[in-house]
């Protein structure tokens, strides 16, 4: 396949086209809560049962800082005139609704909240011999007199102390004075990581800081970049839009994308075909995980939409290699004779898992053959599996409006239970943002949104909360998908921290900041995107973050890796700042778009293609060194 040609020259930050999230694809009335693993729900009717809905137009809009819509990603708010709101107890399924506020109270009880997002200012440090300019019985200092043995003695102690108990923590409440850091500390940034990244905690005493991150991926020897390809959008009508082309994958041999219904993988330096895996409907949902053999999963309808019937039920499991583009199986399950209809799937181990409002079900990844599925004595549910280098489940009881939401940690092969938080009432959605150490975010109760980060100790049958973070939305902006249990982006875990995003405000920089998930509170680490830069974390790669900056209207984009320790970045990948590139780069925004780097290659991807476009749009674009 032939280079296609870059996009033609367009206004700045043309007004993306990013659909709506898909609506709650979860019935009203669900039975009261009681004991088991799975649950069969009776599915909808077919025929628009989480049938994706067609977002309204949106106003043109730049890139950076542009406003973002309500409706599109994280917590449905209250829809504009004409749009459909909360429906009643009762209402028929396939609706789209807003996510009623939970109630106040929940969480972690009695624990004393820090001030996040407070700076914490660096100790004073002695200077070398022990006393500081301006201390008495320093030279030089008012009076000219020699110390006093006692004082140096008493001086020389306390330093001491100070050395001994502030070791590994000056770095991590410093400020950062950029002109007195030691350049040579910063590393290049890295690949790996990912859902489910985590280790031992880092910092502390005995912890040498001062040892630079070590991730896999390299700085280029040109960090400029190129257009190496764009792929078209597949050609959407009123029957068809909005279409689902949710998943992207990377390995050193292709870079894979959905389309409509088929997988095509491409080479990942010029973009010409390599293999198509065509599918017998559209695509529902893809595991964001891969296997170390480049296998992973996709859920995709029966059939392909008709005039008569738009929505066929996301029903269909597929494990493919991303290797060879062969389906290694296809495969369903069934509750009372009827197939399951799954919203999400993952990877964990060497088991699919996929959930939804009818129950959640398993698959060895190398066989197809089934591990679990709902009982028929089951009334909850596996609303949806966080994966990676854990499983980890979010459970529902209860009936629509009177929800009970429990988070339980998995044996991966068997789907027993091996620990169990109850989540405290009033909590309707729970989201995994790491699987290893367990981290899951739940909507906060303020009209600020935003989430409580819960820490969770999953040693014990019963799960306990080891720290509980709050993140108010005006002040942090990393997001989860509304109803989704494990789309959570801009927020990274590893090490034992949650690294955030601050929120962004259009044509001002933000920061990424951290918090200790061992007690909750903020290490006081900081680094500033700067000035008109909005920094959004990707994944872990090693020890370091890796992160994209949304660029200023006169520039393009950075890939950019952070090194914890110092929290300096350093530079991967330059996008161009010609004017057309960029509006194109800026049309994928972060809450709708997949955005892949690896081995010096940035690729950005639709999730939802529509017959309403603006300008010029591509369903991926592809940036590697010049």
């Amino acid at each position: 396949m032939s280079q296609p040609p870059p996009p033609p020259n367009q206004p700045p930050g043309p007004p993306p086209n990013q659909p709506p999230s898909e609506p709650p694809n979860e019935p009203p009335n669900q039975p009261p809560p009681s004991g088991g693993f799975g649950a069969p729900q009776d599915p909808p009717p077919s025929g628009g049962f989480g049938a994706p809905q067609s977002p309204p137009p949106g106003p043109p809009s730049g890139g950076f800082g542009a406003p973002q819509s309500g409706s599109g990603y994280g917590y449905p708010q209250t829809p504009p005139p004409g749009q459909p709101g909360t429906p009643p107890p009762g209402a028929a399924p396939g609706q789209p609704h807003t996510q009623p506020m939970g109630q106040s109270g929940y969480g972690y009880p009695g624990q004393q909240q820090p001030q996040y997002g407070a700076y914490q200012q660096p100790p004073t440090m002695p200077m070398q011999g022990g006393a500081g300019p301006g201390m008495p019985g320093a030279p030089g200092a008012p009076g000219g007199k020699k110390p006093n043995t006692t004082m140096m003695i008493v001086i020389a102690a306390a330093v001491a102390v100070a050395l001994i108990i502030g070791g590994g923590v000056w770095y991590a409440s410093s400020t950062g004075d950029d002109d007195k850091k030691d350049e040579s500390k910063s590393s290049a940034g890295a690949s790996g990581g990912g859902e489910g990244e985590g280790g031992e905690g880092k910092g502390g005493e005995g912890t040498d800081v001062d040892k630079p991150a070590v991730g896999d991926e390299k700085v280029p020897s040109n960090t400029n970049a190129k257009v190496q390809f764009q792929l078209p959008l597949p050609k959407v009508d009123e029957e068809t839009s909005p279409l689902d082309v949710h998943g992207s994958w990377i390995t050193d041999k292709v870079y894979a994308k959905s389309d409509d219904s088929k997988i095509v993988g491409y080479d990942p330096d010029k973009g010409s075909e390599k293999w198509t895996i065509d599918l017998d409907g559209p695509v529902c949902a893809a595991s964001r995980v891969l296997t170390k053999d480049n296998k992973t999963a996709i859920i995709h309808q029966p059939d392909k939409p008709t005039e008569d019937k738009k929505h066929h039920g996301c029903t269909e499991v597929v494990t493919i290699d991303l290797d060879t583009g062969k389906k290694v199986w296809t495969e369903t399950a069934k509750a009372s004779d009827r197939p399951l209809r799954f919203d999400e799937v993952t990877i964990a181990g060497d088991t699919v898992a996929a959930g939804g409002t009818g129950g959640g079900a398993a698959w060895g990844i190398a066989d197809g053959k089934l591990r679990w599925k709902p009982k028929v004595t089951d009334t909850c549910y596996d609303g949806g599996y966080g994966g990676g280098e854990a499983l980890v489940v979010v459970r529902k009881c209860g009936s629509y409006d009177d929800r009970k939401v429990e988070i339980q940690y998995l044996n991966p092969t068997t789907g027993a239970v091996k620990s169990t938080y109850k989540m405290a009432d009033g909590i309707e959605y729970a989201h995994v943002v790491s699987t290893e150490p367990v981290v899951v975010a739940a909507k906060l109760d303020t009209e600020a949104r935003g989430y409580d980060y819960f820490a969770l100790d999953v040693s014990g049958k019963e799960a306990k909360v080891r720290s509980k973070i709050t993140a108010p939305g005006d002040q942090y902006g990393a997001r989860c998908a509304a109803t989704d249990v494990a789309d959570c982006r801009g927020q990274v875990v590893s090490d034992d921290k949650l690294y955030l995003p601050t929120a962004g405000e259009f044509g001002k920089s933000n920061a990424i900041v951290s918090f200790d998930l061992a007690t909750g509170k903020s290490t006081g680490d900081k680094v500033d995107a700067g000035e008109k830069w909005e920094f959004q974390p990707l994944r872990m790669d090693g020890d370091n973050i890796l992160a994209y900056k949304f660029p200023p209207y006169d520039q393009g984009g950075q890939v950019v890796t952070i090194d914890p320790n110092t929290m300096k970045e350093t530079l991967l990948l330059q996008m161009p700042a010609d004017r057309s590139i960029r509006s194109v780069e800026t049309g994928f925004l972060f809450d709708h778009s997949e955005f892949l780097y690896q081995d010096g290659r940035l690729y950005l991807s639709k999730q939802l293609a529509s017959d309403r476009n603006y300008g010029k749009e591509y369903l991926a674009i592809s940036f590697g060194p010049s």
